[in-house]
């Protein structure tokens, strides 16, 4: 009967996933991502690598960081990435992952810049503990730019594409 009713009123100690935290830890090893977190239900899990632990209010400052190697990457189609202030009403990642800007690996990509979108059409998917989520377009538009890269680590509530 009280069995259920979280840590109020137990002794110190919980049951922990061994299996969960070791998926954790590898995804972190394979994106290079510094912390991945998981709720499931009113049980949450935090790994993270790296030495001291930061205060949890200063989580908000790394999402401008992936932005800083596009000058060095070549073009191509995509216009080179803006600062983070340009970015107002972005699409952003619901989630820590993986993104991939295509179906599959050789693939076209979902969208190019100049594209027009309808809303709920497939944009990227990020991939997170090794399922597939469709990110979609949250308003019909205009693709006007593409703020990340094919197989880039990506952090909770970065900003993805701009639609106009």
């Amino acid at each position: 009967m009280a069995e259920n009713k979280g840590s109020a009123g137990r002794k110190p100690g919980m049951n922990v996933d061994t299996a969960l935290v070791r998926e954790l830890a590898e995804m972190l090893a394979d994106t290079g991502l510094t912390e991945i977190e998981v709720e499931d239900g009113d049980r949450k899990v935090r790994v993270s690598r790296g030495g001291v632990a930061a205060a949890p209010a200063a989580f908000a400052a790394p999402a401008p960081a992936p932005a800083a190697p596009a000058p060095a990457a070549p073009a191509g189609d995509t216009p080179p990435a803006q600062p983070a202030d340009d970015h107002a009403g972005a699409l952003k990642s619901p989630m820590v992952g993986t993104v991939y800007l295509a179906a599959e690996p050789g693939a076209d990509p979902f969208v190019k810049v100049g594209d027009s979108v309808q809303q709920g059409d497939t944009l990227v998917i990020v991939e997170a503990m090794k399922v597939m989520n469709p990110i979609v377009a949250d308003k019909a538009g205009t693709i006007k730019a593409i703020l990340v890269d094919n197989a880039q680590p990506v952090e909770f509530d970065q900003p993805l594409i701009v639609i106009g």
